[in-house]
């Protein structure tokens, strides 16, 4: 599985700008990226997208470039459902003693 961990990343863009609760903007960022992989293998131009979220072009457009600082992680998770995706959450104890983190885990596809 391929993992971009959201609680103690290597860089936090977000951190460096002064973003409350930077690690979840994070979080948001790797979902959003992925709903970008899939409109892309799909071919789906934005307003194909919009009409599949219920959300204008504009607002398509906006949120895969950056833009999704309003959209709420469940909503982004429901995107990806709407594409196709199983989108699973795993709550699991944390391997050390220190505070449990976030992370973003996406299976790799069957060749």
């Amino acid at each position: 599985m391929e993992q971009i961990e959201a609680s103690e990343p290597v860089y936090n863009i977000f951190a460096d700008l002064g973003f409350p609760d930077p690690e979840t903007h994070l979080l948001k960022a790797g979902i959003v990226a992925r709903i970008d992989r899939v409109v892309r293998r799909r071919r789906l131009t934005d307003a194909q997208a919009a009409k599949l979220f219920g959300l204008s072009r504009k607002e398509v457009t906006k949120m895969l470039d950056g833009d999704f600082v309003g959209y709420p992680v469940e909503k982004l998770l429901q995107f990806l459902t709407v594409l196709g995706r199983d989108v699973e959450i795993v709550i699991r104890p944390s391997k050390s003693r220190r505070p449990g983190k976030l992370t973003l885990a996406e299976a790799r596809q069957a060749a």
